[in-house]
């Protein structure tokens, strides 16, 4: 295995990170990557072949976050780092750490760490998932990762087949959980632009001020501590740039974006040259976006401008048989993962799953049988196995009474509307009562 190239087909580091080590799954050391010589008192070249815990002594299995990657395959993104080496060196910044998977099989681990220093104590960089840079390989979504019987997403998967080569920006509307990104990334693998970097930003997972100099890159000396670095759009140069949650971006700053993308060209915060990127748009909002530009949380010209295809997902509740169909798929990828053998859901489980709306939507369902996994003990999974919120749909079954069902509507009501809202002051405002009074409900009908 070339865990040089593995790095380099990961991240552009030098333009996001100061540091990048992978780690086997026996958690050692077998690559790093330090930009700045200086940090540390040792080289780069010392650490490879030594295990974790002899690079960080005060590290152990029950607080590594980059143990818990290696051992689970699950990310851990923008954590506080804080810790001393070996050598006595203080290491002091953000973190995030990255399963690295090779034929879907689970290979080790790469963290990336941005360094801070006492003059910049609030200086911050949210690592997005895996797929913030990739090189096409197995753990990319392609359209045979759209699992579904449902019309309206046959007809999405062949919309994705008849604009695939166009260079044309690209609208998802959907709830949160429908699979956007899954959208995207099919759509761009199955592009001409496949074996070009797919970069993922979800827009409102990084704080306002970065936002602009991670999508257009900065000078050297353009604020105190900057270095020339690239932004995300010539990091996705001749590829795809997908903008999760569009709608969260300042307003100000849409502006900007819309005239990178009318006029191909970016300029680096503190630049004076702007510089031609090639780059696809698909960017996704998680609202009714004509709502958005209501509410101002959208510009209209921006919305027309990324609006030449559209693609709107369907929430699971609206998708014909895919509660059923995406069930057996999850439990039968559930039982060769883990080993098990479920074979499907008991009578009440399967009663609840058809009664229940699913706000979290696919994610949901998917993260519901993993844990139902875990906790099971027969051939089928039970009520039992699942979170207590889903349990609250069986009051409404047809023997349930006149309290219990409208209990039961309530408690769905409210969870809809949470789930829709930014904030539990808008959704009271939508409810039509004040916070407090919602708090009240929310606590009598024991939710959180």
């Amino acid at each position: 295995m070339n865990y040089e190239e593995i790095a380099l087909s990961v991240f552009q580091m030098q333009n996001f990170f100061d540091e990048l080590t992978i780690f086997d799954t026996d958690c050692i050391c077998r690559y790093c990557e330090i930009i700045n010589p200086d940090t540390y008192s040792f080289t780069a070249d010392e650490i490879i072949g030594r295990h974790l815990f002899d690079i960080f002594p005060s590290s152990n299995e029950e607080n590594s976050e980059t143990y818990s990657v290696v051992k689970t395959g699950r990310p851990v993104i923008g954590y506080e780092e804080n810790g001393i080496t070996y050598k006595g060196d203080h290491v002091k910044g953000y973190s995030s750490v990255f399963p690295l998977y090779h034929r879907k099989k689970l290979i080790g681990a790469a963290l990336a760490l941005k360094f801070i220093g006492e003059e910049y104590p609030k200086e911050y960089i949210n690592v997005q998932d895996f797929a913030s840079r990739r090189s096409k390989g197995a753990e990319n979504y392609t359209l045979d990762d759209i699992i579904t019987q449902d019309p309206q997403m046959k007809k999405l998967k062949k919309k994705i087949l008849k604009v695939r080569d166009m260079d044309s920006a690209v609208l998802i509307e959907g709830a949160t959980g429908t699979g956007k990104e899954l959208v995207a990334q099919s759509l761009h693998y199955a592009s001409r632009r496949a074996a070009m970097p797919f970069v993922s930003l979800n827009c409102s997972a990084i704080p306002e001020n970065l936002l602009e100099s991670t999508l257009f890159g900065t000078e050297k000396g353009s604020y105190t501590g900057a270095v020339t670095r690239k932004g995300l759009f010539e990091l996705a140069d001749r590829g795809t740039l997908f903008l999760d949650e569009i709608n969260s971006l300042d307003i100000a700053l849409q502006a900007k974006l819309l005239k990178a993308i009318e006029e191909k060209s970016v300029m680096h915060l503190g630049g004076h040259q702007p510089i031609h990127v090639n780059v696809r748009i698909i960017a996704a909002i998680n609202e009714d976006p004509f709502a958005a530009i209501k509410a101002g949380r959208l510009r209209s010209d921006l919305f027309y401008r990324l609006n030449v295809i559209a693609f709107k997902l369907p929430p699971l509740k609206d998708r014909q048989g895919d509660i059923d169909h995406l069930t057996e798929f999850y439990i039968n990828a559930f039982s060769e993962e883990f080993h098990r053998n479920i074979r499907g859901l008991d009578e009440t489980v399967l009663q609840i799953f058809h009664q229940h709306d699913w706000p979290g939507n696919v994610r949901e369902l998917r993260n519901m049988l993993e844990g139902a996994f875990a906790m099971a003990e027969g051939a089928y999974i039970t009520l039992e196995d699942l979170p207590s919120y889903l349990s609250l749909s069986k009051d409404s079954c047809p023997n349930a009474s006149y309290q219990e069902q409208l209990a039961a509507f309530e408690r769905q009501l409210l969870a809809d509307t949470l789930a829709s809202c930014r904030t539990k002051t808008e959704a009271a405002e939508k409810l039509g009562m004040t916070k407090q009074a919602l708090n009240y409900k929310l606590t009598s009908l024991g939710l959180k």
